[in-house]
């Protein structure tokens, strides 16, 4: 077969291979978010948060890759669960801050299980699962 026919097949382009990774990704999480009552979304908002909360909605877009317009409705529905707050910022009212309740605060205990269970899950070794983020990480750039 031509070379060039091969630079064209579906399984040889790196657009597919990550777009199907991140699909089978999102279903892997999907089962074991369920209990926590997440969502994928949702897990990645917790995640930014438990790491460092308050911060603006801008801010928190910004780190995730998200729009603001992406990310408001997802924070509204975790506020809905008891889990987060928004407020306007006292000395700004333009801004609108995210931080967690106790509630929010909680759930990173139940949330510690999660990342042992994916890697159960994967079928791939810790060294395997870093190696493979790592190549990720330096293809998507640093985080903002």
């Amino acid at each position: 077969m031509d070379e060039r026919a091969d630079l064209l097949k579906l399984d040889n382009q790196l657009c597919f291979a990550v777009v199907t990774a991140a699909r089978n990704v999102v279903a892997l999480y999907r089962p074991v978010l369920e209990p926590l009552g997440l969502t994928h979304p949702q897990y990645l908002v917790m995640l930014a948060l438990w790491e460092s909360a308050p911060r603006s909605l801008a801010g928190l877009a910004d780190e995730l890759a998200m729009e603001p317009a992406t990310l408001s409705p997802l924070v509204k529905r975790l506020e809905a669960q008891g889990r987060v707050v928004r407020a306007r910022r006292a000395d700004d009212e333009r801004v609108l801050e995210i931080g967690l309740t106790a509630e929010g605060l909680a759930l990173r205990e139940e949330a510690l299980a999660v990342p042992k269970r994916i890697l159960e899950l994967t079928g791939m070794d810790a060294t395997e699962v870093a190696a493979l983020r790592d190549a990720l990480v330096r293809f998507a750039g640093p985080r903002r």
